[in-house]
């Protein structure tokens, strides 16, 4: 009876422990399941998660899109440009002033091709024309990503330019030279690098004005000789702005708001003052304009002139006074002008 009753009971054990492994087994698998139900959308939700940033971070890595309003309308400019070709004497100073070599250039209106006091910046920069008659064809093969130029010397062909690359024109040249520079910088989206160079420009104004202090009463006297032409500069052009911000005065004759006028051998009064700076635009060889300013300047009129008398006429570099038109000129021209009147005496 023990035995059948110990047989009994084992037997019993054996279904009852049988039947709490297939119910914690089923409860286990049950579990699984949910858990893997409410975990598949958290996975979604964290992958999601994960591509926003990216999707965002996409976005910031696309070079933003600019557009500068100009003579010729409004351009629209993609990041910062890496390949330009610049058809003005003043823009490729202001691309130099930046740090940035053209991969294209007129070539200087004196020098073969550049002028002197930036050859040395120039080395493999392709020429391509002059500012009147730029080379097409040339510039297209370049491949630039914008193209600096003027409304004063190339609006024929601004349509032809603007579909070559995205192409920024200021209106003129001469006295304009800040504000042309702050148009080609902001269109090179070197804004701040510019703003940096006109704070320094305007500072060595300021600091040479106050150095000149009383010298700047001084009437001065600007003129340009051409072959067989002579013409006065007055206030409205590249190296009168620079001495009007100096402070200097110009004589009764000079002192008006205009560019510049040809003159006569009977109008040579006009000439005079109490210094006399004049350029003389020959070009590689020639000696036509040096030899007109020779002829007025050693004439009877001539040598009755204030300036001649009291030797304080000089001939001064027509390039950096005159036809460069640009930033990097404009600093060598305040420099040659407080060199020279550190020797002059009131």
């Amino acid at each position: 009876m023990i035995i059948i009753t110990t047989s009994w009971v084992t037997k019993g054990e054996f279904l009852l422990f049988s039947s709490k492994k297939w119910v914690a087994l089923t409860l286990f698998l049950v579990l699984s399941l949910v858990v893997s139900a409410f975990g598949s959308p958290s996975n979604s939700t964290n992958s999601s998660a994960a591509k926003a940033p990216e999707a965002k971070n996409n976005d910031a890595a696309k070079p933003a899109t600019r557009t500068v309003k100009h003579a010729m309308g409004e351009t629209t400019i993609t990041g910062t440009p890496q390949r330009i070709v610049v058809l003005t004497n003043q823009g490729t100073e202001s691309l130099l002033e930046l740090g940035i070599k053209p991969v294209g250039a007129v070539k200087s209106w004196i020098g073969e091709p550049w002028f002197d006091h930036i050859k040395d910046k120039m080395s493999g920069v392709q020429v391509v024309g002059d500012e009147t008659q730029p080379n097409l064809e040339l510039i297209a093969s370049l491949k630039p990503d914008l193209i600096l130029g003027t409304k004063v010397r190339q609006e024929k062909v601004y349509p032809q330019l603007s579909s070559i690359a995205p192409t920024v024109f200021t209106e003129n040249l001469g006295d304009s030279m800040v504000e042309n520079f702050k148009l080609y910088a902001q269109a090179l989206n070197k804004e701040a690098e510019g703003m940096a160079s006109l704070d320094s420009f305007n500072q060595s104004i300021q600091q040479t004005k106050t150095a000149l202090g009383d010298k700047t009463k001084m009437r001065i006297s600007l003129a340009r000789f051409q072959p067989g032409k002579v013409r006065v500069y007055y206030k409205n052009n590249f190296a009168g702005v620079i001495l009007e911000q100096l402070g200097f005065a110009r004589p009764e004759a000079q002192d008006k708001n205009d560019f510049t006028a040809d003159v006569t051998t009977e109008q040579i009064a006009v000439l005079d003052g109490d210094v006399f700076f004049y350029f003389t635009s020959d070009r590689e060889g020639e000696t036509g304009a040096s030899k007109t300013a020779e002829e007025w300047l050693n004439s009877p009129i001539g040598k009755n002139l204030n300036v001649i008398k009291k030797q304080r006429a000089f001939n001064v570099n027509e390039p950096i006074w005159n036809t460069s038109g640009g930033i990097i000129a404009a600093k060598l021209l305040i420099e040659d002008i407080k060199t020279r009147f550190e020797k002059l005496s009131l």
